[in-house]
């Protein structure tokens, strides 16, 4: 059986950036892991830069198919982008290489992952942007700016999910949604 060299150096690079974060994961790292020579690696990729971006373009994917699969067929609109936003916050805080990136963002603001987690945030905003703009088509929603809307919802999201527990008891994913529809959907108004 033939073994996919692509796929072991993209396995390795994924391990030791998880590991060891961006800035500090070398070439020869990579190859040690994946059991290669180091000139296998730029066979198929020039740089740690170009292997970064395949590994993270990957995860993107992963993280979008999550989103989808979380949605239920009749949901209302606010249910669908809950569900869709929980399923994408939630994938970001359990996998391992997010995790390693956000620490190392925040830690030694490394220039190459600062800008993979603006990517990050902009597919993120593009992809609720799609969603927005499908269900403003559909009157499902009442015509609005479908970027801006996506950036607020994924910022009030983040709000909930991430910097609310810093200081309090984290919020129940029930508890999210009846916030995010009610600052969202609802307003805050008492008519």
């Amino acid at each position: 059986m033939a073994i996919d060299r692509k796929q072991q150096i993209i396995e390795a690079a994924t391990k030791s950036f998880s590991l060891f974060g961006y800035k500090a994961t070398t070439m020869d790292q990579v190859a040690k892991i994946a059991n290669v020579g180091k000139g296998t690696i730029y066979t198929f990729f020039k740089n740690k830069e170009e292997l970064f971006d395949e590994i993270i373009n990957s995860l993107v994917s992963e993280m979008k198919l999550a989103a989808d699969e979380a949605i239920v067929p009749n949901l209302s609109f606010h249910e669908k982008v809950h569900r869709r936003l929980y399923k994408i916050l939630e994938f970001r805080k359990k996998h391992q290489l997010m995790i390693k990136l956000v620490q190392e963002e925040k830690e030694m603001g490394t220039p190459a992952v600062a800008d993979v987690m603006t990517k990050l945030e902009d597919m993120i905003i593009s992809y609720l942007k799609d969603k927005i703009s499908e269900a403003i088509e559909k009157g499902e929603i009442q015509p609005c700016d479908p970027k801006l809307t996506a950036f607020v919802m994924l910022k009030l999201y983040i709000a909930l999910i991430f910097d609310w527990e810093k200081r309090h008891k984290p919020l129940e994913k029930e508890d999210i949604a009846e916030l995010f529809e009610q600052y969202i959907f609802k307003g805050l108004s008492s008519r």
